[in-house]
C-alpha cells in the first residue's frame, strides 16, 4: 500500500504547488542560508536567516525536520494532521515557507493554499464520506491565532459528529460609524488595473 506522500509524489498534477518528490529533491524550502522558492518561474524568493523568529516557528520546525504526519507536501503549500484533531481527517494546510498570517502572505501563496484546501475538502467528502467541511483560520493579534504561521484547519463534518465550530456569542466590540460603508469605500478605492 502506498502512502499519501508516495501517491502525491507520482501525481503530475501540481495545482497545489508541486509534488512531494520535488520537495525531497530540492530539500526543505523553509530554512538555510539561501533563498526558498515560493512559487514558480519569476516567483518571489524568501531568505530565512538562521536565528530569526522563523527558525523558532513550530510549523517551520515540523517542515524542516519532516516531523509531521503528512497528508501531502509541496514546495509552496503542505498539509498535515494536527496533534489533537477535532475530527477524523482534520488537516492543517500551511505555506511551506514561513508567512505569519493572511496579511503577510502574497496572493499567489494564498491561492495555492486555497486550491489545496478545496482538494482536501473534495477528498474528505469522497473518501471519508463527510457531509461537508469547516475551514477555519485566525490571523493577527486578537484573532486567537495559536501558531504565528499562516494555517487553515480543514475539518470534515458529519451530521452525527455532535460538536460545533461556530462562535457561541457575538463580538462585544463596538464600531463608530457604519463598518460596511467604510469597507465598501475602501474596496472601491483599490486600483485593479
Amino acid at each position: 500500500m502506498r502512502t499519501a506522500r508516495e501517491t502525491e509524489a507520482d501525481d503530475p498534477d501540481t495545482r497545489y504547488g508541486g509534488t512531494a518528490r520535488e520537495v525531497a529533491d530540492e530539500g526543505p524550502e523553509v530554512v538555510g542560508d539561501g533563498p526558498a522558492r515560493v512559487g514558480g518561474e519569476g516567483a518571489e524568493l524568501r531568505v530565512v536567516v538562521a536565528g530569526s523568529d522563523r527558525m523558532d516557528c513550530t510549523f517551520c520546525r515540523l517542515i524542516r525536520e519532516d516531523a509531521a504526519r503528512w497528508v501531502t507536501r509541496g514546495p509552496v503549500v503542505s498539509a498535515f494532521v494536527p496533534l489533537d484533531p477535532l475530527a477524523p481527517g482534520h488537516t492543517l494546510v500551511v505555506p511551506t515557507s514561513h508567512w505569519t498570517d493572511i496579511f503577510d502572505a502574497p496572493p499567489q501563496v494564498l491561492a495555492q493554499a486555497m486550491t489545496l484546501v478545496q482538494l482536501l475538502a473534495e477528498k474528505m467528502r469522497s473518501e471519508l464520506k463527510a457531509g461537508g467541511v469547516n475551514i477555519l483560520s485566525a490571523s493577527g493579534p486578537g484573532s486567537e491565532q495559536s501558531v504565528p504561521h499562516l494555517h487553515f484547519h480543514v475539518v470534515p463534518r458529519w451530521s452525527d459528529d455532535a460538536f460545533t465550530t461556530w462562535p457561541a456569542h457575538q463580538s462585544r466590540h463596538r464600531f463608530v460609524g457604519d463598518p460596511v460603508t467604510q469597507l465598501a469605500n475602501a474596496m472601491a478605492a483599490i486600483d485593479t488595473t
